[in-house]
């Protein structure tokens, strides 16, 4: 079976394809002995090196966890910062799906399938997230943010559900670098709280802040109809 390097490292649950081909461009990646580059095949037999570590296939995890403030959502973390790995303790390699900065929390899913993660990430799938903003004075621009706001000359869109106050809760299928809190900046508002409570079909629920579980069947077929 021919395939690109980097989707058998995503199926092997390294981490997402895109992120994939990150670590072959840093050439982290041998096959049979030779350096790795973006776009190389691969056959069944090949061996395939990361980090000096040859890849297998693995058994798919999926969990879900409410993520506190005060961690990063990366695998590890050289600057001395807490990351959400320190909070689920397995033995299978597993890495978070997108990101959610240091200051938001919510909903987040980890998993060592990498094929999943490419999916819910990659903007042509346009999965919705739901997100609770709390602001720094009540909102009142509800018109100018359905209308879509330009936020680094691109087009954000969003769906807004609900305005209580300061508290507005909103969905967008984007997953920019602080994409929420730049739309509210545009319109001159600070988001002081945010949480992400959904993923496509996938609530937070009540699961405690700090904690994880297994996703259950029907949260999976959920996500794999969706994608």
């Amino acid at each position: 079976m021919i395939m690109r390097i980097q989707k058998k490292m995503a199926e092997a649950g390294i981490a997402s394809r895109r992120k994939c081909e990150e670590i072959i461009k840093q050439g982290r990646v041998m096959v049979n002995g030779k350096v790795a580059k973006v776009g190389d095949i691969a056959y069944e037999k090949d061996r395939i090196i990361v980090d000096g570590k040859p890849i297998e296939k693995k058994k798919k995890t999926y969990t879900m966890m409410n993520k506190p403030i005060g961690f990063v959502t990366t695998v590890s973390e050289g600057h001395g910062m807490r990351t959400v790995m320190q909070l689920i303790k397995l033995k299978e390699r597993l890495f978070p799906v997108g990101r959610l900065d240091k200051n938001t929390e919510g909903l987040l899913l980890i998993t060592n399938d990498g094929e999943l993660a490419n999916k819910l990430t990659h903007p042509s799938h346009k999965i919705w997230k739901k997100y609770e903003a709390w602001l720094s004075r009540p909102f009142k621009d509800a018109e100018k943010l359905k209308k879509g706001i330009i936020v680094g000359g691109i087009k954000a869109n969003i769906k807004l559900k609900t305005v209580q106050g300061r508290t507005v809760i909103l969905e967008i299928h984007e997953g920019r670098k602080h994409i929420v809190r730049k739309i509210f900046g545009k319109l001159g508002y600070n988001v002081t709280k945010l949480r992400r409570t959904q993923i496509g079909p996938l609530k937070l629920g009540k699961l405690a802040k700090g904690t994880w579980r297994y996703l259950k069947e029907y949260e999976l077929r959920g996500l794999f109809h969706k994608i």
